[in-house]
């Protein structure tokens, strides 16, 4: 039987959308889910980015069963900063089968061209705060959970229909040290002629009523020249607020500040939470929250969500002070390992200030792919 797309237009459609790789990767180990909560907030309705992004999901079904899902997305405001017209595609998975991918990319491509645009990219989200980026290599690796996992046959499947890679990002275990690191020495002299200091003595909800969304602000600078970046929203910013805060501890949350009290520099770290939400199966409720809190509590892997330094304190130091904040947490909670998020591997700057302190070890690579339509 041929492949047939069906668009998502109901709640119903849209939970089929959302669990369809659980069937997918079942007896996967390395397979993390989605939290439910989450897919739903973003491919719903409600997800501020709709203000400036368009969206269609489709299902790729044959003899009515579900054999594919991929999300096409226009965001206009990164056509319009990037000056190009790409639809991207998101959210893909796919059974091992060409015509699959054939049929999901032929939805995408007839979306976007109905629309003007010329090439199709990804995967990406909405924006970057989204999962973005095939896993090309660390396919062994339990898959960190803000992240896409998926089989090798995706990248195979893809250049088949005519892709090839646009952008790389690799992603680091990173060996954190028992004894002080030499470089954590400068942090002294950093603080005293830059007068740079990390924030200390704050809870998470004193941090984010002061600082919360100065550190978006930050981010939105400090990311302005990566890979199909643009700033987010204050609507988005709210929202992610909203959504993380409650859930992120304050010594895993390094702040540094210049004498006027603004944010030049932070790292945004969270236990790892993959094997608790394998267990949660992506549910929150009604036990899902049990596993994931006992996660948050105790663990020995922390992962680097976010890192950002404003370009005039970049080379001044602002790094070693927020990788001594969190090596002393690191320390007080027993962690022994961070995972990195993805770094472009062009941007070689923050590649240079980890591979210059730590002992690193890469463990997983992505890839963006396009495509002219």
């Amino acid at each position: 039987m041929s492949v047939q797309i069906q668009v998502v237009s109901s709640r119903r459609d849209l939970r089929r959308f959302i669990v369809f790789p659980e069937k997918l990767y079942k007896g996967n180990p390395n397979w993390v889910h989605a939290l439910l909560s989450d897919e739903f907030d973003t491919l719903g309705p409600k997800n501020a980015a709709l203000e400036f992004c368009e969206r269609e999901l489709y299902l790729a079904l044959r003899d009515g069963e579900i054999v594919g899902r991929v999300a096409a997305i226009i965001n206009h405001r990164a056509n319009e900063h990037w000056k190009e017209n790409v639809v991207r595609f998101g959210w893909i998975d796919f059974i091992d089968d060409l015509e699959v991918v054939k049929a999901l990319i032929g939805a995408v491509v007839e979306w976007g061209k109905a629309r003007g645009c010329t090439r199709v990219k990804g995967p990406l989200g909405f924006s970057d705060m989204d999962k973005e980026g095939l896993l090309v290599e660390g396919f062994d690796h339990l898959s960190p959970f803000t992240v896409i996992y998926n089989y090798p046959y995706y990248g195979e499947l893809l250049e088949k229909v005519g892709f090839a890679k646009d952008a790389d990002w690799t992603q680091k275990i990173v060996d954190i040290p028992t004894e002080e690191l030499p470089q954590m020495q400068y942090a002294a002299l950093v603080e005293k002629r830059f007068g740079l200091r990390a924030v200390s003595g704050m809870s998470m909800q004193q941090k984010n009523k002061r600082y919360g969304k100065e550190l978006f602000h930050l981010l939105n600078t400090a990311f302005a020249q990566l890979y199909e970046f643009i700033p987010l929203s204050d609507k988005q910013i709210e929202g992610y607020l909203k959504t993380y805060i409650p859930i992120l501890n304050t010594d895993f949350v390094s702040i540094i500040v210049n004498e006027e009290d603004k944010v030049v520099g932070f790292a945004i770290c969270v236990p790892s939470l993959s094997k608790a939400i394998q267990k949660a199966r992506g549910r929150i409720l009604p036990f899902g929250f049990i596993p994931l809190l006992k996660a948050l509590r105790k663990n020995d892997t922390l992962e680097a969500l976010l890192i950002g330094v404003l370009p005039e304190y970049q080379g001044k130091g602002a790094s070693v002070l927020i990788f001594k904040d969190l090596l002393d947490s690191c320390r007080k909670y027993g962690v022994t390992t961070m995972l990195a998020n993805p770094q472009l591997e062009t941007n070689y700057k923050v590649q240079s200030v980890f591979d210059g302190i730590f002992t690193t070890h890469e463990f997983m690579r992505r890839r963006s792919y396009v495509k002219e339509i």
